[in-house]
């Protein structure tokens, strides 16, 4: 079970429209003391001259989405410091992302989720998020190849498909230190 007494640092991945946002939510509000790092907020913080993860050109939106990495550690190291459980909710696509994370959490121990529904449930909850919400994305079949390919055999890969945000939340809090950790 995750703890305020172990604050480790939870991440949880996926694919847009996975659940990520709702369900960091409930699993935050369900620790004693916790702080959710939304990378989507984080990355906005670039009020002039943001580029959008998959946007042009190509070499400012990597060190865009270097630097919104280093931040999420940066505020997941200070919380977990000050005795709160980081819930971090941002899309890591590949294995070099995640190794990234890792290597900046170096006194945590990295809990990492891939919410994993499947392309179908997420292009449907996406159409369920009000308009301004919505996340308006071609590249499924590509980010669920690449996903599998480079993090299919690390932490939990959880599929979420027929539960509810509250159970998957629940299950996470109860299994996340059993069966999501990053070796």
């Amino acid at each position: 079970m995750i703890t305020a007494e172990t604050p480790d640092c939870l991440i949880v991945t996926g694919m847009p429209g996975a659940g990520k946002s709702t369900v960091t939510r409930l699993v935050a509000e369900r620790l004693s003391r916790s702080a959710r790092l939304d990378g989507d907020f984080i990355s906005r913080l670039i009020i002039s001259g943001l580029v959008w993860a998959l946007g042009e050109p190509g070499d400012e939106a990597a060190r865009q989405v270097e630097l919104c990495n280093r931040n999420l550690c940066t505020l997941a190291n200070n919380f977990s410091e000050a005795g709160f459980t980081p819930v971090i909710d941002w899309v890591i696509p590949d294995r070099r992302q995640l190794d990234f994370f890792v290597s900046l959490l170096p006194a945590r121990q990295v809990l990492f989720v891939v919410l994993a529904p499947g392309i179908k449930a997420c292009q449907y909850r996406n159409t369920l998020r009000d308009p301004w919400e919505r996340f308006d994305f071609d590249g499924y079949e590509d980010l669920d190849a690449a996903m599998k390919r480079e993090l299919g055999d690390v932490g939990w890969w959880f599929d979420t498909a027929a539960l509810t945000p509250e159970e998957t939340a629940d299950r996470i809090v109860r299994q996340a230190r059993h069966r999501a950790m990053v070796a």
